[in-house]
């Protein structure tokens, strides 16, 4: 038997190169459409708002956790990392869905603010998000291989820091993204 210990390096940076190949292979089209059923138009254009609400959610789930472990309560900060984490894939699911369908949405606005401010604001989302991914995986991985009682010894407590973090700012910032997108 596999000691996933052992192996939380390793089983992040897997997970972490196929959940960026997906993510990847979506937006530059490498996933063939035909793959997927498609959903009414109505279905695919109410999933970027449906997002921004998952963010939202998230957002308050993160806030929450965070809340419930500096008081100690361990049994509510993982139902709601948990939940995070169950938001996070479900976001990711649908986002995947409608840019495989049809592509990435194009900035509506003026050349000026999708240059100055658009397009930075969007790479650091992107960035962000993209050093989230690890630093997630690492962290539920070892709140998942090891006891309560060990996890205080283990990088967990750190890791979750600074994945708590990152997930913060990459789905507030998402949420600006998508309100200069849609709204």
């Amino acid at each position: 038997m596999v000691d996933v210990r052992k192996q939380v390096p390793v089983l992040t940076g897997a997970l972490t190169i196929v959940s960026l190949a997906l993510v990847f292979g979506a937006v530059g089209g490498a996933i063939p459409s035909a793959l997927l059923p498609r959903a009414p138009a109505s279905v695919l254009e109410a999933i970027p708002t449906i997002n921004a609400l998952i963010s939202a959610a998230a957002i308050v789930s993160i806030l929450t956790g965070i809340r419930a472990i500096r008081r100690g309560n361990i049994k509510s900060h993982r139902t709601l990392m948990v939940t995070t984490f169950s938001l996070f894939v479900t976001f990711l699911v649908l986002y995947l869905y409608r840019v495989t369908l049809i592509g990435p949405t194009e900035f509506a606005g003026p050349a000026v603010v999708e240059t100055y401010v658009y397009l930075p604001l969007l790479a650091i989302h992107i960035l962000l998000a993209i050093i989230a991914i690890p630093a997630v995986y690492y962290t539920l991985l070892l709140a998942a291989s090891y006891p309560i009682s060990e996890l205080a010894q283990t990088n967990h407590p750190r890791a979750g820091k600074i994945a708590a973090t990152l997930w913060l700012v990459s789905f507030s910032l998402g949420i600006v993204v998508y309100a200069m997108l849609y709204l």
